[in-house]
């Protein structure tokens, strides 16, 4: 049974089982970094959560397609494995932020996304992936039973056919012992106020994570996520359109306490496999992220070698995205060299090689 909400002009929004199963499908990597990010970090988690909301609501009704709402996982991957802190997140999501509101507004993504090319973003989007692996495995080992605990409920959850939901599933159990450690949480409202977690800081490092969120923000949430708007729902979606979406987005959205956002294809992706096809699905999830602001009390008594479990599975889920590339060795390398060195050198000379081989 669905519920239709008829737009004159613009495409109908739809109220059922598969878009409430498609709206958690979005959720299945969000929540894993957004608890990492407050367990770990300052970050003002209420915030975090209802600038979700909001947004999820805002895109659904605006383009009427179930567009997924996500971190910026290259910023938010190495913020919490360390590499950033809090106030270099900031200036880096306001720097990319502002980056993808230009090239937006002037058609110049679809040159940028060719002069980058597809090995380095799979690169950027590994080197993150094994960051996060890296650190997962340390938060693991400081508890192992409990990690092993963890480990062997989401290998149960696989092997029972349900992939996607076994991050879901080990984070409900950690809420659950959160919950028998704490309590349950009164709601509380976030206070409206600029930079609730402190204020951004502007470093070379901040622009060198910004370079490589913005190879991956081009090449996967970008230009694939227009593609699989006319793939999967016929809809013309323009690149720079979604570029000029996620900047707004990012610059509203960080001086508030969020997190810098974009428009991932996985997300995406995952929304539709698991039944959403309007942009109701975005209104349901919008509303339980609303709703999740207000109890976000558990989050300080969260096991951490959960925790870890669910980032070595998320880092296991971007890191598949490596295999999608045109030159597997250069994406390894520069995976591996954002591992050893950093993110922004990879980025850099990922960049140099390719365009050296392209001119060969």
């Amino acid at each position: 049974m669905a519920i239709s909400a008829r737009r004159e002009g613009q495409r109908d929004l739809q109220f059922s089982v598969g878009e409430l199963t498609g709206a958690l499908g979005d959720s299945v990597t969000v929540l894993p970094l957004v608890v990492a990010l407050g367990a770990l970090t300052p970050v003002s988690l209420p915030h975090v959560l209802l600038l979700f909301g909001v947004f999820q609501i805002v895109w659904g009704v605006v383009y009427g397609l179930p567009l997924s709402v996500e971190p910026m996982k290259a910023l938010v991957g190495l913020t919490i494995a360390g590499t950033l802190t809090y106030p270099e997140l900031a200036a880096a999501g306001l720097l990319a932020g502002g980056v993808l509101l230009a090239a937006g507004s002037t058609g110049v993504l679809g040159r940028l996304e060719r002069y980058v090319g597809t090995p380095v973003v799979r690169g950027v989007q590994l080197a993150v992936a094994l960051l996060l692996a890296k650190f997962g495995l340390e938060l693991g080992v400081a508890d192992p039973v409990l990690a092993g605990v963890a480990l062997l409920l989401t290998l149960v959850v696989v092997a029972l056919g349900y992939r996607r939901a076994a991050t879901l599933v080990v984070l409900a159990v950690g809420v659950a012992l959160s919950v028998a450690v704490v309590g349950v949480p009164s709601p509380s409202i976030p206070s409206l106020t600029l930079f609730p977690a402190g204020a951004p800081q502007l470093s070379v490092g901040a622009a060198e994570a910004s370079l490589g969120q913005l190879a991956m923000t081009v090449g996967n949430a970008a230009v694939a996520t227009s593609l699989l708007c006319a793939d999967l729902f016929d809809a013309d979606v323009e690149a720079d359109e979604l570029a000029s979406s996620m900047g707004a987005m990012s610059l509203l959205s960080v001086p508030l306490g969020g997190l810098p956002m974009c428009h991932g294809s996985g997300g995406l992706a995952g929304k539709y496999a698991f039944g959403a096809r309007t942009g109701g699905a975005n209104l349901i999830l919008g509303g339980l992220y609303v709703v999740a602001a207000l109890v976000t009390g558990l989050v300080a008594a969260f096991p951490l070698a959960v925790l870890g479990v669910l980032l070595v599975v998320v880092a296991v889920q971007l890191g598949k995205s490596a295999r999608a590339t045109t030159s597997l060795p250069l994406t390894v390398a520069v995976g591996v060299t954002g591992l050893l060195v950093n993110v922004g050198v990879a980025f850099v000379l990922g960049v140099a090689v390719h365009q050296l081989l392209a001119r060969r």
